[in-house]
């Protein structure tokens, strides 16, 4: 039996010594200032305890008090208490020293067991063998045996070591973070820091210094109040409080912070991962007496945002609304290839006019503005407006730190194109149209028929890749032809009739062809009369939904049980989808009536503008469907890689160019996928971010913030004020009382009772199905062209939207007033 081994033998392993031991050990053979002792093995406490280790298992069960008394009747064996006293004497003259217990289930990656047996300090002469003793007894204590119990550990495979060191009579000591074990950023090191021993720090019973480095300076330093210090006395140690001149006194200069990060360094590289070390100091030089791994370290994250790039505005409006959730790396690679065809103003070379941030999709309107600004064009910002909402009163809009020229001689080009490219494939569009479901349907047979990986990969290039690129164009196409006929003739009919009439005679895009945002809606309601098919509402219609741009998420397509929570939806409506439409109907009529009293021989001009109205805003809404049916397509792409990889999902981890690698034989991407899937977690875990972001912006801080704001987040400082009062843009009009349900998400859609106004941050089409049921909608995002302000319209449902904190002012339950002719939203208790 080897019961005791010099501190730094290569033979002191867990099993041997413990893991407080076999760190030690570790450390002192690699050169680490430690200082120098011995271990007593787990094979002198099997020894020890061989005679009644079975009295200590029952006891352990029924009661611990019983177990020291155990120990204390049975001396140190003669042979082994003498090898412990040579070995003591070895160490010097009487040499006080530290004596600690080290488990074979401790300072381990997963558990620590910090604390959960006994140390005892300034042990001198024959007082060491009842330390150690104690040292063993403790492994029975309480507070160890119900660690183990709820850790899983078994009681019967446990042993303790004891690990007696010199004693550094510190005259400051403290702990050591090697990561930020709040944040979890690997690039910082906390160091906590208090006078005398180091008892006081590891106890709790003292605010220490904190000290953090990083990048090899100091760059946050905060004073504690060191009230207390652990120092030695000749029966061992005792609390005394801190000299007046010292309690407030920082313990480390700079230079020492550094020295000890450093010492730190050396420790982490060591083992390979962000150490907790235990450190002490005497007479300016330092010492380490424990290091264990971090446990519950937050896993090293990545940052997804763009707010970072600088000082801008930005939205969530619009195509925000559209993409709601946090965005798995593939979806942004998705997006991102989306965007550069949808919106191809995105390219402007210098400029990201979109951005990821938090994982959420937001524009640069901070761009836009500079190029109206140094166009000229200012007036006519409040078109913009109109599409991804209204800017808070005394907002001032950050612009672009470059020259009017250099942006006049980006933008005109760069326009131009933009016109010859829209004609172009607004030539194709109608075709594309027609054929773009059956190729879809398609295109998902021939991916569920792929394989292997590589086979995947060239369909990608040949035939998935281009179609999302067609159908993107052709967005874009529709998005913009007719100029502003959308903004104008609206403006144009709202001066001549008020905003009931103009309202009225703008809707009726569901009847010369079905508008794609009302098509799930409608389309339930015929499954419900049995007038189609559970498969062919799905193939028509499946590929909408709440979450349509998320590709690792399922389509209402895919999922039977979403389309059942529709169904029986559906019950509850104040009145069925084709009576809402058949009512606004007749109210259209009478406003064409009125409208051909008050302007004689001007009606079939206005009629014929209306229709090329409709059919602008029915061709944009078919395109977008369109292009979320290829969305459909590549979510099935996804899954069928996971499927031919074995990768599962975590093929939703990766980016585009990772996947065609992964397929391709290449499975290095997959060690990225746990740090995303963390960062994915992290941020999907906060609540919806601001509509409007000024300047860098911390999500987790936000989140964190009792006072954050829903509608703005200004990294200024002085933003615009929350107003009182709950207004936006006039979304449909008519006036309704009743009572506030506000909602998180489409999926808290049971909530609404018929009759109830639903108040929420956005709407997409996934929200549709439950717009009958509601008396009238309000929305923190939104403008007038927003999927809010369109299916309302059409059915005939007030609506108030991009109201920018009706969520914050509205309570669930309120009564409230909703006027989307004045768009006011008025709380009535």
């Amino acid at each position: 039996m080897r019961a005791v081994l010099p501190l730094d033998d290569p033979a002191a392993d867990l099993a041997t010594v413990g893991g407080k031991g076999a760190s030690l050990a570790r450390m002192a053979g690699a050169g680490l200032p430690v200082p120098g002792g011995f271990h007593v093995t787990t094979e002198a406490y099997r020894a020890f305890v061989a005679g009644f280790h079975d009295e200590i298992l029952r006891a352990a069960a029924e009661d611990p008090a019983r177990i020291p008394p155990l120990f204390a009747a049975h001396d140190v064996p003669g042979e082994l208490a003498e090898e412990i006293r040579r070995a003591h004497a070895a160490l010097g003259d009487d040499v006080p020293v530290a004596v600690r217990s080290s488990a074979t289930a401790e300072d381990l990656p997963g558990m620590s067991f910090a604390g959960q047996q006994d140390t005892y300090l300034n042990i001198r002469g024959d007082a060491l063998l009842d330390a150690v003793r104690r040292c063993w007894a403790s492994l029975w204590n309480p507070r160890a045996i119900a660690y183990r119990d709820r850790n899983g550990v078994p009681h019967d495979d446990v042993a303790l070591a004891v690990v007696v060191q010199t004693l550094v009579d510190a005259d400051a000591a403290g702990i050591m973070f090697t990561a930020d074990p709040v944040t979890g950023a690997r690039d910082e090191t906390v160091i906590n820091a208090s006078w005398g021993l180091g008892e006081a720090v590891v106890g709790g019973q003292v605010t220490p210094d904190t000290i953090t480095v990083s990048a090899g300076r100091v760059t946050a330093s905060r004073t504690g109040d060191k009230a207390v210090m652990t120092v030695r006395t000749d029966g061992g140690t005792e609390e005394r409080a801190v000299p007046d001149e010292l309690r407030g006194a920082p313990v480390l200069d700079d230079a020492q912070a550094l020295e000890l990060a450093a010492l730190g360094t050396r420790v982490q590289d060591l083992y390979g991962t962000p150490m907790d070390v235990e450190w002490t100091r005497r007479a300016g030089t330092f010492a380490i007496v424990q290091a264990r791994p971090i446990t519950g370290l937050k896993p090293r994250l990545e940052e997804w945002n763009d707010s970072l790039k600088g000082d801008y505005l930005w939205t969530g409006g619009n195509l925000g609304e559209a993409i709601p959730d946090v965005m798995t790396p593939l979806t942004w690679s998705f997006v991102r290839r989306f965007i550069e065809e949808a919106m191809s103003a995105s390219t402007l070379p210098g400029f990201d006019l979109v951005g990821n941030i938090g994982g959420r999709f937001y524009m640069n309107l901070s761009i836009v503005h500079s190029i109206a600004a140094a166009m000229g064009m200012k007036s006519r910002l409040g078109v913009i407006e109109q599409v991804f909402g209204r800017m808070p009163p005394g907002l001032e809009v950050p612009l672009v730190p470059v020259s009017r020229w250099r942006l006049i001689r980006a933008a005109v080009p760069m326009a131009i194109r933009l016109r010859r490219r829209v004609a172009r494939h607004l030539r194709h569009m109608p075709g594309f149209l027609a054929g773009s479901p059956r190729r879809c349907e398609e295109l998902r047979a021939r991916v569920a028929a792929t394989g292997p990986g590589a086979e995947l990969a060239e369909l990608w290039e040949r035939e998935i890749g281009p179609h999302l690129v067609t159908s993107s164009q052709m967005l874009e196409a529709a998005g913009r032809q007719g100029g502003a006929t959308l903004v104008y003739t609206r403006d144009r009919l709202r001066r001549m009739m008020g905003e009931t009439d103009a309202e009225a005679m703008l809707t009726g895009v569901n009847t010369d062809g079905e508008l794609a945002s009302m098509g799930p809606v409608m389309g339930l309601s015929r499954l419900a009369r049995g007038e189609i098919t559970r498969e062919e509402f799905a193939r028509r219609y499946g590929h909408r939904g709440p979450h349509e741009f998320e590709v690792s998420i399922p389509r209402p397509g895919e999922d039977p049980s979403w389309i059942d929570a529709q169904l029986a939806g559906l019950r509850d409506m104040r009145a069925d989808t084709e009576a809402l439409l058949e009512r606004q109907g007749k109210a259209r009529e009478q406003a064409w009536a009125r409208f051909a009293r008050r302007y004689p021989g001007k009606e079939a001009r206005m009629r014929d503008r209306v229709r090329r109205w409709n059919a602008v805003v029915r061709d944009r809404e078919t395109a977008r469907s369109e292009n979320i049916r290829a969305f459909w397509v590549l979510r099935a792409f996804a899954v069928r890689a996971g499927e031919l990889t074995g990768a599962g999902d975590d093929v939703f981890f990766l980016y585009l160019p990772e996947l065609l690698a992964l397929l391709r034989g290449d499975r290095s991407p997959l060690e990225r996928v746990p740090v995303r899937r963390a960062t994915y977690e992290r941020y999907a875990a906060l609540p919806p971010y601001p509509a409007l972001i000024v300047g860098r912006f911390d999500p987790e801080r936000w989140a964190a913030d009792p006072a954050r704001r829903a509608d703005l987040y200004d990294a200024r400082g002085a933003s615009a004020p929350v107003s009182d009062t709950v207004t936006g843009f006039p979304g449909a009009p008519g006036v309704v009382e009743g009572t506030a349900r506000v909602l998180s998400g489409p999926e808290d859609g049971e909530r609404l009772k018929p009759g109830e106004i639903l108040v929420t941050t956005l709407t997409n089409v996934g929200w549709t199905p439950m717009f009958p049921r509601a008396a009238a909608v309000v929305t923190d995002m939104g403008a007038p062209l927003s999927h809010a302000s369109i299916v309302a319209r059409e059915l005939g449902i007030p609506a108030v939207v991009g109201t920018g904190n009706a969520t914050m002012r509205v309570r669930d339950g309120d009564r409230i007033r909703v006027d989307g002719e004045r768009g006011t939203v008025e709380l009535l208790g």
